[in-house]
């Protein structure tokens, strides 16, 4: 289930570290770097559908041409090892809920996230445009994070990372990090994602992260 955490470890462990170096380089548009992430994640015991689904979760936060290189890097990445004679797990499948209110489904769970009430539509951006409030809730927080190969907490560490990688969208990254802490994330499990983005990425991305932390 993705119930939200009541509790998580005091640092990430090398699963949680992959998905953020993934998360970043997808972000980033380095497909080279993008390459040894993916690498890295399998080896550590990402399933293929752990890592598809977080590729496939970020076009939402930085758009389908980076979602679908990275998703062409990891079937690149794949055949490769399949030819080395690597056999990666697959993992978990997920077959998509049919039926029901997409949107009441999508605002519960941004609620649960937020730990706040959503108004329909959301005040401000909702009240001016309907429709992406309705893409936000039904596809977004329905369809995507319906999705139990990866967590709650997974997903807000995926989207903390490739936002964190982006220049121009700190107020969604500071949104995404009260999010991160209210499924269970510490503020030493973001701290130390801030040092693989400054890794990653650079140190001024890394210091905007550290930054909001803080707050």
């Amino acid at each position: 289930m993705n119930d939200l955490k009541t509790s998580a470890p005091a640092a990430l462990n090398v699963q949680e570290a992959a998905l953020v170096q993934i998360s970043a380089h997808t972000a980033s548009g380095n497909l080279a770097a993008l390459e040894g992430a993916l690498r890295t994640g399998l080896d550590v015991g990402l399933t293929v559908n752990q890592i598809k689904t977080a590729l496939e979760q970020l076009y939402a936060y930085c758009g389908f041409p980076r979602s679908l290189n990275g998703i062409n890097t990891l079937r690149t990445v794949l055949d490769v090892r399949s030819q080395q004679g690597i056999k990666d797990p697959i993992g978990q499948t997920y077959e998509p809920i049919e039926g029901g209110d997409r949107y009441e489904r999508g605002r519960a769970t941004l609620e649960r996230l937020t730990k706040v009430a959503q108004a329909k539509p959301a005040p401000g951006f909702g009240e001016f445009s309907p429709e992406i409030d309705r893409f936000l809730k039904e596809h977004l927080f329905a369809d995507i994070f319906d999705n139990p190969v990866l967590n709650h907490q997974q997903r807000e560490l995926v989207t903390i990372a490739a936002l964190a990688a982006m220049e121009g969208v700190t107020p969604q990254l500071k949104a995404h990090v009260d999010m991160g802490r209210n499924t269970g994330l510490t503020d030493a499990q973001l701290t130390q994602a801030a040092v693989l983005i400054e890794a990653a990425i650079n140190k001024a991305q890394a210091d905007q992260l550290r930054q909001l932390i803080g707050q």
